[in-house]
């Protein structure tokens, strides 16, 4: 299972996240939030593939995608 995860899950992730860009592009506010369900997804590949060093950006991503939705939100 964790190979196919290595495998696989970063083509979903890179779909996920053009998607996401261009939602954001277009000012839609539920982009954050897909945003954020795919840094969950980015999670679960750093973990399976014990790849650490995408962590901080996992993190980093996190956080900026969770100010944004509230800030959106509030708009």
């Amino acid at each position: 299972m964790g190979e196919a995860i290595g495998i696989y899950l970063p083509w979903l992730l890179s779909a996920i996240t053009i998607y996401m860009t261009i939602l954001a592009g277009n000012k839609a506010r539920h982009a954050w939030l897909i945003g954020l369900g795919n840094q969950a997804l980015w999670l679960v590949f750093i973990i399976t593939t014990e790849t650490w060093g995408l962590l901080p950006m996992n993190l980093a991503l996190w956080t900026v995608y969770a100010r944004n939705h509230l800030k959106w939100s509030r708009a």
